[in-house]
């Protein structure tokens, strides 16, 4: 599939307040788990810009702090014409998450 086009692209994420995921983590002080919040990034990214993110791979992904119930969360992405997808998520003033998707084709052979 073609690379997506080099332009940055704002989205919500929305976490119902009685996800499964917090009850959880942790009982006392409910968080997100950031294999949850990466994988709402990954949806939207794949949804607005309508490519399939399957042979793409994660690069680097940074959870900055802790996502609670009630979070409004906004995401930004960012396609390079070097093939990256950049993203960050933001709750109200505090950066939660960031990271970096790849497109780039992995040799064949052994690793």
């Amino acid at each position: 599939m073609n690379a997506p086009p080099a332009a940055v692209m704002h989205g919500s994420i929305e976490v119902p307040v009685d996800h499964p995921a917090f009850a959880g983590h942790f009982p006392k002080f409910p968080v997100l788990p950031g294999a949850v919040l990466l994988d709402e990034v990954l949806q939207v990214i794949q949804r607005e810009r309508r490519i399939d993110l399957v042979h793409w791979r994660i690069v680097s992904v940074k959870f900055l702090a802790a996502v609670r119930p009630g979070d409004v969360l906004r995401l930004e992405h960012d396609a390079a014409g070097s093939g990256l997808i950049r993203f960050t998520v933001r709750a109200a003033d505090r950066t939660v998450a960031s990271g970096v998707l790849s497109n780039a084709v992995r040799p064949e052979g052994p690793a």
